[in-house]
């Protein structure tokens, strides 16, 4: 015979609520033990009828598998509350991110001129205080750069000044030598002209020249 679906609802009738509980307490009892040796499970189960009759199995110490747990869930529930404070403190710190944000492209609008009109004297006076600030600032650091590159420049002339003195020196030298291979050349030229104007005069025996 097919045994039919129970429905999951409390049973009315008391006599048959009673004998169900019976059959399904050992079926669990049971259950709970096999679970402890094939698995070799730590298991504690606890049951109270509803007239107030405990029944109970345990694999090791019912009491001291309650302390187990027990400690286990304070342990759940510090990690927990350490999750939930880290996850408050990283919102909060986003929040904050955001509203420095806000806060500096407010701060932007300004400095450019706009979004003024609900600002009051004082915080112009502030604004015009803070773009003065900002003004010698900027001023400072031109004339820094300015400094840097006259310096850079004067160096840069110093060397070329140098180049052009050793470039000087260089030509002197060379157009000394080239003065003095000219004159050697022009010493050497007279010196073979006038070997060949005494050739030329030279008429007559060579005896006659000896005399």
């Amino acid at each position: 015979m097919v045994r039919g679906k129970t429905q999951m609802k409390r049973i009315e009738n008391e006599t048959s609520r009673q004998v169900t509980f019976s059959k399904r307490r050992n079926g669990l009892l049971k259950k709970a033990f096999e679970l402890s040796v094939l698995c070799d499970a730590e298991v504690a189960l606890m049951v109270f009828s509803t007239r107030g009759k405990l029944y109970e199995f345990s694999s090791s110490s019912i009491n001291k598998t309650v302390e187990r747990y027990q400690k286990k869930v304070k342990d759940l529930s510090y990690n927990t509350n350490g999750i939930q404070e880290n996850t408050q403190h990283l919102m909060d710190g986003d929040i904050s991110m955001a509203k420095k944000m806000e806060h500096l492209e407010v701060s932007k609008r300004m400095l450019l001129g706009e979004g003024l009109g609900t600002c009051s004297i004082n915080d112009l006076q502030q604004l015009e205080k803070q773009l003065e600030r900002s003004l010698n600032k900027i001023r400072a650091k031109k004339s820094q750069l300015f400094k840097e590159r006259i310096e850079k420049l004067r160096e840069e002339e110093k060397c070329l000044l140098e180049e052009n003195r050793r470039l000087h020196e260089q030509c002197k030298i060379e157009k000394q030598q080239s003065l003095s291979k000219q004159d050697l050349q022009d010493l050497v030229g007279e010196i073979r002209s006038e070997e060949e104007v005494e050739t030329e005069l030279f008429i007559g025996r060579p005896e006659r020249r000896m005399a």
